[in-house]
C-alpha cells in the first residue's frame, strides 16, 4: 500500500491508537509496523483472532502483557552460553510469571466451551513455574541476592556479619576510651571500603594505624587503626568470596534457563503476538467497532459507518455502497456538508479492515480487497515547487491513472478544481470516464453540475449528496446515495442577509437549462423527504397492527378459557342432577316395592308420589335452559350516562356503558373482557355492581360500591377437602382473581399424604393463564403451600 495514502488518510493516528492499548514493547512494535494487507486468507484470520479476543475481553476482562519485556538480547546471550544479569534474570522471571497468568486467563471452565482460533496459542505457552520461582527465590531485586540463595552465600554473611561487629566493637572502644582527645569527631567512617575514624592531624603520630585519606583541609586524617586491619582484610576477603558466590548464582540460574531456551523463545513469541491481538480487540471495544466481510469482487456496503478520527458522540453515521450496482459514484453539495469526511470514511475504513482491525459501522458491513488505495485529498499546493492547486492535484491524477487498475480503489476530492469552471468540468468527466471504462472503483466530490448530469445519464455511475438543512444553515452530514445534491448557493445567501435584488440578479446569469435542473434536484429532495416521512408513518402503523394483534390474540385466549370453563362447570352440573335424578330413582322404586310388600294405603302412596313429583320438577327446573323473557326497554340516550350499569336483555349478561349513544341509538357495553355494540332497547338499568375489575363502579342509582373482584383473598384455603371438591373450588378462586388482575395468589392444601397437593399441581398445568407456580419457602407454608403467578 503506498505511503501516500496511508498518510493522506491519516492510517497513522489509528496505528498511534493501536499502539496504545499495547502493554509490552514487543507488542508496541508489532502495532507500529501494522500495515495492510492484501492477501483475503491472511486477513480472515486476523479478523477472526481479534474477534475471538473481543469475545474474551467481553467474558473474561482484558489480559495484561505489562510483564513482557523484551529479553531478545538475553536469549541470545543464554544460546552463546553467557551468564544473565540480576536484571535480566528478573525480565525472564516476569515473561514467565506473565505467562503463567496468561494460560490461567484462557482456562475455560466447562469443557464443553466452542473453541476459538486462539486456543493454539495459548496451549503453546509453557509458564515453566520451577524456573520462574527459583529466581524470585534466589533474586529479591537487581541489586540484591537472597541469602538462601546458597548454603555458600548464607554461610559467607554470617562470617561476614560477625566480622563487622567486631570490627565496630573494636572501633567503638577508640572512640570512647582513652584515644577520644586525639579524635575530632566520635563517629566511625569507611575510606576505600575500609573502616577508619576521623584522627586530628596533630594527634595521629597518637594512633596507630593506616592513614587513608585527609580532610581537604588537612586538619583531619583518617586512620584505620592496627587493631583492626586483620579484621578489614577478612571482611574484603568475604566481599570477593561473597561476589564469587553470586556469580555461580547467577550462572546456575543462566544455565537453568538455558535448559528451558526454546520453551521461553516460543513465550516471548506467543505473548507478543497475543499483546498485538488483544490490543486489536480492545480498539475495537474503544470504537465499538464489529468484524466486516471480504469479497474479491470489489463490492463496499458499508452500514452506519462512523469516521474513527472523529468524537463517536458526534459523528454521523452514513450508509455507503460502491462496486455491486455502480462502480462510480459523484458526490455532490454544498461546503462543510461532509463530503470529504464521507470520502475519508471509506478509505480509511478499508485500510483498517485490511489490516485485521475491526471497523466503526454495523454488523455484516462489507469490505472488498484493494492492492493499492489512491487518494487524492486536500490542498495539496506547493509553493516551493511552484505547484498551484490545481497542478499538485493532477499530478496526482496522472500518477492513479498510470498504476490504477480493477483491485485499485481510488478517491477524489473535488476533482478538476482549480481551474476554470468548465474546462474542469470537462476534464473531471473525461478522467472519470476513462476509470469507468476500466472497471476501477472510484468515489469522487465535486461542485459541478456537468458531473451530476454526466452521473444521471450514464450506466454504472450513480449520484450522491451531502443533506444540508436550508432553515438552519447546517449540514446534516447523512449521504443520500442515488440523490444529486444542490449546493444552495443562493438559498444560503438569502439566509445570511443578502438582499433579494442581487440574487435575483445572479439568477438572470445562469442558463434556463441550469436553472431547470436545479429546480429539478429540489422537487427530487422535496420527494425523498415526502417518501422518508411517509415510510416512517407505515413503520409506526406496523408496529400498533402488531400490538393490536397481539392484545386480540390474548383475549381470544382469555375466550377460550373462559369457554372451556364454562362447558366443565355445566357437564359437572350435568353429572350431579343425573345422580340426583338417579337416586330419585331409586327411592321411588324403594318405596313401590315396600309398598307391596307392606300394603300401605292410597293415602300414604298418594303422598310419597307427590312429594317425588315435586323432588322431579326441582330437577327439571335445574336441567332446564333459562332463557330471559326480552322486555322491551324504553331507555333513551338522557337515562344513561358513562359507567351505569345495565343488563343486556337479549344475552341475559351484565356489562357497564363505556360510550355515549350515536345517532342511531347505538352504545358500547363491557362485559367482562368483551365489549360489545348494543342499541339502548336491548338495555335495562340496574342496581348492582359490576363484576369486572378490580375498581370502584359506579352503578345505575349512582351509588358507589366495591365490585367482587376488588375484593378477591389473595390466599384459598383447601385443607379437608376431597380433590374434586379442591379443584371446583379452586377453579372459581382463580378466575375471579386473575379477573382482578392480581400477581400472585397462594393456595393452602397442607403437606398430609400429597394427593390434594398433586392435584392441584395436576390442574395448575393445564392452565394457560398461569405464568408458574411453586412450593413457599421455608416460613411461608413448606410444602403445604403452593405459590401461583398469573401472567400479566
Amino acid at each position: 500500500m503506498n505511503e501516500k495514502a496511508l498518510k493522506t488518510l491519516e492510517y497513522s493516528k489509528i496505528i498511534q491508537m493501536l499502539e496504545n492499548f499495547a502493554t509490552s514493547s514487543c507488542g508496541k512494535d508489532l502495532c507500529r509496523n501494522l500495515t495492510p494487507l492484501d492477501n483475503l486468507n491472511e486477513i480472515e484470520i486476523m479478523q477472526q483472532e481479534t474477534a475471538d479476543a473481543l469475545a474474551r475481553i467481553y467474558q473474561k476482562g482484558s489480559l495484561s502483557f505489562g510483564g513482557v519485556k523484551d529479553i531478545r538480547g538475553s536469549l541470545k546471550r543464554l544460546e552463546i552460553g553467557s551468564t544473565l544479569g540480576t536484571g535480566e534474570l528478573l525480565s525472564l522471571c516476569s515473561l514467565l510469571e506473565n505467562t503463567n497468568r496468561a494460560k490461567a486467563y484462557a482456562r475455560r471452565e466447562n469443557a464443553e466451551e466452542k473453541q476459538d482460533s486462539l486456543d493454539g496459542m495459548f496451549e503453546i505457552l509453557q509458564p515453566l513455574t520451577p524456573l520462574a520461582l527459583e529466581i524470585r527465590r534466589c533474586i529479591l531485586s537487581e541489586e540484591e541476592i537472597a541469602d538462601d540463595a546458597s548454603a555458600g552465600l548464607k554461610q559467607i554473611r554470617r562470617s561476614m556479619k560477625n566480622t563487622n561487629d567486631k570490627i565496630h566493637s573494636q572501633l567503638s572502644s577508640y572512640v570512647s576510651g582513652s584515644a577520644r582527645t586525639y579524635l575530632q569527631d566520635a563517629v566511625v567512617t569507611m575510606r576505600n571500603g575500609r573502616y577508619c575514624i576521623p584522627v586530628k592531624a596533630e594527634h595521629k603520630g597518637h594512633v596507630p594505624g593506616m592513614i587513608h585519606d585527609q580532610s581537604s583541609t588537612g586538619s583531619t586524617v583518617f586512620v584505620e587503626p592496627m587493631a583492626i586491619v586483620k579484621l578489614n582484610n577478612d571482611l574484603r576477603e568475604l566481599e570477593v568470596k561473597e561476589q564469587a558466590e553470586i556469580e555461580i548464582i547467577l550462572s546456575n540460574l543462566s544455565q537453568y534457563a538455558a535448559e528451558n531456551l526454546e520453551a521461553i523463545e516460543d513465550n516471548l513469541k506467543v505473548m507478543t503476538q497475543l499483546d498485538f491481538i488483544f490490543a486489536r480487540a480492545l480498539l475495537a471495544k474503544a470504537q465499538n467497532a464489529t468484524e466486516p466481510r471480504f469479497n474479491t469482487k470489489g463490492i463496499i456496503d458499508l452500514k452506519k459507518a462512523r469516521h474513527p478520527l472523529i468524537d463517536k458522540h458526534k459523528v454521523v453515521p452514513i450508509d455507503v455502497r460502491l462496486g455491486e450496482d455502480f462502480d462510480l459514484l459523484v458526490v455532490t453539495g454544498p461546503n462543510t456538508g461532509g463530503k470529504t469526511v464521507s470520502l475519508k470514511t471509506i478509505g480509511l475504513l478499508t485500510l483498517m479492515g485490511q489490516s485485521g482491525l475491526h471497523i466503526p459501522a454495523f454488523d455484516n458491513s462489507r469490505l472488498s480487497i484493494f492492492k493499492e488505495v489512491y487518494a487524492d485529498i486536500g490542498d495539496e499546493q506547493s509553493i516551493e515547487q511552484s505547484l498551484s492547486t490545481f497542478s499538485s492535484h493532477m499530478t496526482n491524477v496522472v500518477r492513479f491513472i498510470e498504476k490504477a487498475d480493477r483491485d485499485s480503489l481510488v478517491l477524489f476530492d473535488e476533482l478538476g478544481a482549480g481551474t476554470d469552471p468548465t474546462e474542469g468540468a470537462a476534464l473531471a468527466i473525461a478522467i472519470l470516464s476513462h476509470l469507468h471504462a476500466q472497471g476501477i472503483r472510484t468515489m469522487a466530490t465535486t461542485h459541478y453540475s456537468e458531473l451530476k448530469v454526466y452521473a444521471l445519464s450514464t450506466h454504472g455511475v450513480e449520484n450522491a449528496s451531502c443533506e444540508f438543512d436550508v432553515e438552519t444553515l447546517r449540514p446534516t452530514y447523512r449521504l443520500l446515495i442515488g440523490i444529486p445534491g444542490k449546493s444552495n448557493a443562493f438559498a444560503i445567501s438569502g439566509k445570511l442577509g443578502l438582499p433579494s435584488y442581487i440574487i435575483d440578479k445572479a439568477k438572470e446569469q445562469i442558463s434556463q437549462e441550469d436553472e431547470s435542473f436545479e429546480d429539478v434536484l429540489s422537487t427530487l429532495e422535496q420527494s425523498r423527504k415526502t417518501i422518508e416521512a411517509e415510510e416512517a408513518e407505515i413503520a409506526r402503523y406496523k408496529t400498533e397492527i402488531e400490538s393490536l394483534k397481539k392484545q386480540l390474540e390474548e383475549k381470544q385466549d382469555k375466550l377460550e378459557q373462559r369457554k372451556e370453563r364454562i362447558l366443565r362447570d355445566a357437564n359437572e352440573e350435568a353429572h350431579r342432577i343425573l345422580r340426583e335424578a338417579k337416586e330419585y330413582a331409586d327411592q321411588t322404586m324403594k318405596i313401590f316395592n315396600k309398598a307391596g310388600k307392606e300394603s300401605m294405603s292410597a293415602k300414604e302412596l298418594e303422598q310419597k308420589r307427590s312429594e317425588l313429583r315435586k323432588k322431579m320438577d326441582q330437577t327439571g327446573k335445574k336441567m332446564a335452559l333459562k332463557t330471559p323473557e326480552k322486555k322491551k326497554s324504553t331507555l333513551t340516550a338522557k337515562d344513561i350516562s358513562l359507567g351505569d350499569a345495565v343488563k343486556v336483555l337479549s344475552l341475559n349478561v351484565k356489562g357497564t356503558i363505556s360510550s355515549k349513544p350515536d345517532a342511531k341509538g347505538m352504545v358500547f357495553v363491557q362485559m367482562g373482557i368483551l365489549r360489545s355494540k348494543v342499541h339502548l332497547s336491548d338495555l335495562q338499568l340496574i342496581d348492582e355492581p359490576v363484576i369486572t375489575a378490580p375498581s370502584l363502579q359506579r352503578t345505575g342509582a349512582g351509588k358507589i360500591r366495591m365490585s367482587k373482584s376488588a375484593s378477591i383473598r389473595t390466599e384459598i384455603n383447601l385443607l379437608g377437602k376431597t380433590v374434586d371438591e379442591a379443584i371446583a373450588e379452586l377453579d372459581k378462586y382463580l378466575d375471579d382473581a386473575y379477573l382482578a388482575h392480581l400477581n400472585s395468589v397462594r393456595v393452602v392444601h397442607g403437606k398430609g399424604t400429597g394427593a390434594l397437593r398433586k392435584g392441584v399441581h395436576n390442574y395448575l398445568k393445564r392452565l394457560k393463564y398461569v405464568k408458574d407456580f411453586h412450593l413457599a419457602e421455608f416460613g411461608e407454608g413448606d410444602a403445604g403451600v403452593t405459590i401461583v403467578e398469573f401472567k400479566k
